[in-house]
């Protein structure tokens, strides 16, 4: 199975999150309302900051364009 980079999650339990799942590596699920990551795959200090910086960035640009073709679709 091809996933796609990034998938939205919901839970009903935490009705203010909004959770995106980076699922390549490094995977990780970041809660866009808090800032809060929870790395998936061991990340070692040699990882370049700049790159998961980037993978946010790029995590919520998803789930803006998710939001707005979801909004123009109903």
């Amino acid at each position: 199975m091809n996933l796609p980079e990034f998938l939205l999650g919901d839970n009903t339990d935490c009705e203010d999150a909004i959770f995106v799942i980076h699922t390549q590596y490094p995977r990780f699920i970041i809660d866009l309302s808090s800032e809060d990551v929870e790395w998936l795959d061991d990340v070692s200090e040699e990882d370049p900051a700049d790159e998961a910086e980037r993978l946010f960035v790029a995590a919520a640009e998803f789930y803006d364009r998710e939001v707005e073709r979801i909004e123009k679709s109903l």
